[in-house]
């Protein structure tokens, strides 16, 4: 058995531990057995963390339960990703409250160029869903990946369409992948799956659905992703969650219109009359603001040649050669630099046309 993925996944069971303080032991320490191993003064000192916490690691007695998972998810070769896996999200790692650990399964690349959450009610109307439809459909030559949370309604016809379109979907779910919630969706799971795409949790296994557990699965499908597509939704209701987090991660919101008598239109009514959302009526709308048409090659700015870069300059370029794409906290952590010494070189990258920001807090060569 792992060993590290024992105590990577008794780190997620550890009383008082959220994710957040799991960041901070994580990037103290490097490790997950690193930080069991500990000593009660080392771990009490970390800021956040103090003696009740520290006590809790120290005295933590269930690694039975992750043992458990363990031999699940190998049995049925379902991929932990944990934060400092290379294939963990890294549009996730800019949020602030991460999952320590996912749990996938599927074949889809979970840092895809282009990311799309599409949400919306249970209680569909023939607008709501021939709109999705259409708007997937008008997506599938541009490479999107399509995120949503596998409910039905919204949800399920935005995978559905993907499925449809040879687009890449994924299921967020708010339950252990032992099961899939509602049943009738198993089959469309399956379907997503073998079609390049996957289902995603951040639960155990044999955790059942509960409705504690959406908001948390919300924020993922946020997290995810580019930008968040709302079709439909009351003022009230887990899409208006998403739309929420979304635009606390700094990502862009977008609200189809609807009739002002129709319920399922007053959540994206309400979303654009409070400037949180941007008015969405067509692929062509989202592809624009999105940057996603591509340019012809002879109207591409071509990168500068011959610039004296500082070293502070050097270094966050050499940084973004190793990826396609690479988020602010990473530059800010793997450069050893100050945030504003990283923005201002990246600045100044951007104005010689080396770098190019995309949406989200991320960064690539031009």
């Amino acid at each position: 058995m792992n060993a590290d993925l024992v105590y990577q996944l008794a780190l997620t069971l550890v009383p008082q531990i959220g994710d957040v303080h799991a960041r901070i032991l994580l990037q103290h320490f490097g490790d997950a057995r690193s930080i069991f191993s500990a000593r009660l003064h080392q771990l009490e000192k970390l800021e956040g963390i103090g003696l009740v916490r520290a006590t809790a690691i120290k005295q933590f007695a269930d690694f039975h339960l992750a043992e458990a998972e363990a031999a699940y998810v190998e049995k049925f070769r379902i991929r932990v990703l944990f934060l400092d896996d290379p294939a963990y999200p890294r549009r996730l790692l800019n949020c602030y409250d991460a999952p320590t650990l996912l749990f996938y399964k599927g074949t889809a690349d979970l840092n895809a160029k282009r990311m799309l959450a599409i949400v919306g009610t249970r209680s569909q109307t023939e607008y709501g869903k021939t709109f999705t439809e259409t708007l997937v459909s008008d997506l599938a030559s541009e490479g999107v990946t399509i995120v949503s949370g596998l409910a039905f309604g919204i949800d399920a016809t935005a995978h559905k369409a993907a499925v449809k379109n040879n687009l890449p979907t994924v299921g967020v779910v708010g339950h252990g992948l032992a099961r899939i919630y509602p049943a009738a969706h198993a089959g469309l799971a399956r379907d997503m799956v073998e079609a390049g795409g996957g289902v995603l949790s951040e639960f155990f296994s044999g955790t059942m659905a509960d409705k504690h557990h959406f908001p948390l699965r919300n924020r993922v499908v946020a997290g995810l992703c580019d930008a968040t597509v709302v079709v439909e939704t009351a003022v009230k209701g887990g899409s208006m969650i998403t739309a929420k987090m979304a635009g606390e991660y700094n990502r862009d919101v977008f609200a189809v219109p609807g009739r002002t008598t129709d319920k399922n239109s007053a959540g994206c009514l309400h979303l654009v009359r409070q400037n949180k959302a941007m008015v969405l009526t067509s692929a062509a709308d989202l592809i624009d603001i999105m940057g996603w048409r591509e340019a012809s090659v002879g109207a591409r700015k071509q990168r500068a040649l011959f610039v004296d870069l500082t070293k502070e300059e050097t270094a966050v370029l050499d940084i973004l050669r190793e990826k396609e794409l690479v988020p602010i906290d990473e530059l800010n952590l793997r450069s050893g630099l100050s945030s504003s010494t990283v923005a201002a070189a990246l600045l100044n990258l951007e104005l010689n046309g080396i770098v190019t920001a995309l949406p989200g807090k991320l960064y690539k060569l031009t």
